[in-house]
């Protein structure tokens, strides 16, 4: 369910970036290589990702300020925040979120109207080389760290576990975009779903082992759809939890809703708040087939 979708307000944010001179911020440099590409991804994949997901998340904090209207974030937001996370006074980012939440910004709005849209507005500076490996690599890893800080507040109210609520998130093999998937998880954890996050390599193990009630999965690009498809064949043949329901999420999926069915899965969903509607649908249905 990796970047399940990203809000509409993000579309601006490119130019938003250029015209308030914000690719300053990144250091001019010629285009990045093949072997810089494939850096950053596995620093990402090996090292930014896997430490957020060992976080512990704990914390009380006290109510949050009436909300304000859903517009309240723009895509001068966005670009703000992209600008800071790649600066050298980077922790400033944390403030910038602070302020926004003291004026009455949701949590929920700003984890799918401005860190998401964040990350895929890194992705687009770095794919047109307005910003270098190390700039992507440093704004990436300050986007986790303020996941990370704002979690205990977003699991503040989170609802008591429901045994019958077991979700397994798993990105395709080779797919780097997990920032959605981690998104995705602080959403059901809040609703009260018990949550894994692992491995496309330990994913046929644990289905054996564990009784899923939903498995989500992620993909890219069409050339994985047919790899997407035998995964999710084999899951449901060696699922311990033989009405296991499978998500898929991806903008391949919010783009042509018709390749849900071709890949053999049961729904997808363009973000985090409508995952959950979705899941709770399929297993609601399952668990009244068996009544």
């Amino acid at each position: 369910m990796s970047e399940w979708r990203h809000p509409q307000n993000a579309h601006s944010a490119s130019a938003d970036w250029e015209m308030s001179g914000n690719g300053d911020a990144c250091r001019a440099h010629a285009p990045h290589s093949a072997a810089d590409r494939a850096r950053l991804e596995r620093t990402i994949e090996e090292q930014i990702i896997p430490r957020l997901m060992m976080m512990h998340r704990t914390a009380v904090e006290a109510p949050q300020p009436a909300a304000v209207p859903a517009n309240a974030l723009r895509s001068e937001n966005v670009a703000e925040l992209a600008r800071l996370v790649v600066s050298r006074n980077g922790d400033d980012s944390f403030g910038y979120v602070q302020a926004l939440r003291e004026r009455g910004v949701p949590l929920e709005q700003i984890y799918l109207e401005l860190l998401v849209p964040t990350a895929r507005l890194l992705g687009e500076m770095w794919n047109a080389d307005y910003c270098d490996f190390t700039d992507v690599t440093i704004g990436l890893w300050r986007l986790q760290q303020l996941l990370h800080n704002l979690s205990p507040a977003f699991l503040n109210d989170a609802q008591p576990r429901n045994a019958d609520r077991r979700l397994l998130l798993v990105p395709e093999p080779g797919e780097q975009h997990t920032f959605g998937l981690i998104m995705v998880s602080e959403f059901f954890r809040r609703a009260g779903w018990d949550v894994w996050d692992e491995s496309r390599e330990a994913l046929l193990d644990l289905v054996r082992r564990e009784a899923f009630s939903v498995v989500g999965l992620s993909v890219g690009y069409d050339a994985r759809l047919d790899s997407l498809k035998e995964t999710i064949r084999l899951v449901r043949q060696q699922s311990r939890n033989r009405d296991v329901k499978v998500m898929v999420g991806g903008a391949l999926f919010v783009e042509q809703p018709d390749r849900v069915a071709l890949v053999g899965a049961d729904s997808t969903a363009s973000d985090g708040r409508e995952a959950i509607r979705e899941a709770e649908n399929l297993v609601g249905a399952a668990l009244a087939s068996r009544s």
